[in-house]
């Protein structure tokens, strides 16, 4: 039996973040981390490319929250005494410089996610590290926690963080002890399209576009990327998070309207497509790329607007003029299916938020059990926000704990 004062299930960012915290708060106690893989912080490894998406540089809490679908309600007061701000101070006061970019991301200023991880493991030399171990129960005994694993070994803690992420084996575990567990459903995920034709465009990006469902009220936008199996990108990314329930629902099954350039209205388009009549009627419209779109999308927008290869403007009326004004404002594709990246996956659903102390990520059933992470009914959009709201959990968790 192995004895410690503040135990965490699950080695990614909220359960390193509270380990660390804690055993910097209470020097004296003793700490430990279980991990069912053989590697810790995998998340933090593969997240922004490698480079880590450490947090947003939104500060202003109730801006914050409006990343969120599920868990925006819960994290405004725990984001009002640690947010991105609080962040961006514990990383530098341990010698770690963040920077942000343009669309608001903030990553290590040696755009390596390595950084952090190196970070994390100097700061928790005190902590004791058990990996490959897969927890198979979890009990309460008298005022302690005792954590059974495969390798038959016992924990016993008097505070328990179980910071496991979408782990199903666990959430069986946590039923078992009567915790609510809203629905589940795969989070931030690719839209899978079967068109031949723009899956030939794969590669080609567009800086702003909106996409939106049809028959229903989700609607989103920013940067999109056309790939060999649909599309991907922020404003996709962003559609699927806040969509995610409701897609599962459909079993991805559904409609959508692309507005491929909607910084522009309708009578604009139209308008440059009868001044490119007038003042060049005799040039071949496919060979003419117009809005500042590469050649090899104007192409593939102007076939599916029935314009053949040699037609000239001159050759080009009214019905042609609504057919690309339609494609390019307002495209409709089916998509069948969805594609996620395993190593970033995230998850909706979770601990219902009803259960748990906003003060200390505390359950309100149980007595010195904490949940932090992905594990709670809290999920974001991309650009930093999950991890926010693991660090902002796992600092709550540390200042919550007794002994």
């Amino acid at each position: 039996m192995l004895e410690f004062d503040f135990l965490v299930i699950g080695g990614g960012a909220a359960g390193y973040f509270a380990a660390i915290n804690a055993a910097q708060n209470f020097p004296n106690i003793k700490v430990a981390i279980l991990e069912k893989n053989r590697e810790v912080l995998q998340k933090v490894k593969v997240s922004g490319g490698g480079r880590c998406n450490v947090t947003n540089a939104i500060t202003e809490p109730i801006e914050l929250i409006r990343n969120y679908p599920r868990g925006h309600e819960f994290l405004l007061e725990p984001f009002q005494r640690f947010g991105s701000k609080d962040v961006f101070t514990w990383f530098e006061k341990r010698g770690i410089r963040l920077k942000t970019e343009k669309d608001g991301r903030v990553f290590p200023e040696s755009n390596s996610s390595q950084t952090i991880i190196d970070c994390f493991l100097y700061e928790s030399k005190s902590i004791k590290l058990f990996t490959s171990e897969r927890v198979e129960n979890i009990v309460k005994n008298g005022s302690f926690w005792e954590v059974s694993t495969n390798s038959e070994k016992t924990f016993v803690a008097k505070n328990l963080l179980i910071a496991t992420g979408s782990d199903k084996r666990i959430w069986e575990i946590l039923t078992h002890l009567n915790f609510r567990i809203a629905p589940q459903a795969p989070s931030l995920f690719t839209f899978n399209i079967k068109d031949e034709k723009l899956n030939d465009l794969q590669g080609v990006s567009f800086p702003a576009c909106s996409v939106k469902i049809l028959n229903s009220t989700f609607e989103q936008s920013g940067p999109l990327l056309i790939t060999h199996w649909g599309l991907s990108g922020p404003a996709i990314l962003k559609l699927s998070a806040w969509a995610a329930l409701e897609l599962k629902a459909k079993d991805y099954a559904f409609r959508i309207d692309v507005n491929w350039l909607p910084e522009l209205q309708k009578d604009k388009v139209l308008n440059e497509f009868r001044l490119n009549l007038e003042i060049n009627p005799k040039r071949n419209v496919l060979a003419n790329p117009m809005f500042g779109l590469t050649a090899r999308f104007w192409k593939y927008i102007c076939e599916k607007a029935g314009i053949s290869e040699h037609q000239k403007w001159a050759e080009t009326g009214k019905k042609h003029f609504q057919a690309l004004a339609e494609n390019l404002l307002s495209a409709k594709y089916e998509v069948n299916g969805k594609s996620t990246f395993k190593e970033e996956f995230v998850t909706a659903g979770g601990i219902d938020l009803s259960e748990i102390d906003p003060e200390t990520f505390a359950s309100k059933k149980y007595e010195n059990l904490f949940f932090a992470g992905e594990i709670l009914n809290i999920d974001a959009v991309t650009g930093g926000f999950n991890f926010q709201a693991a660090w902002t959990g796992g600092w709550h968790v540390a200042k919550g704990l007794s002994f």
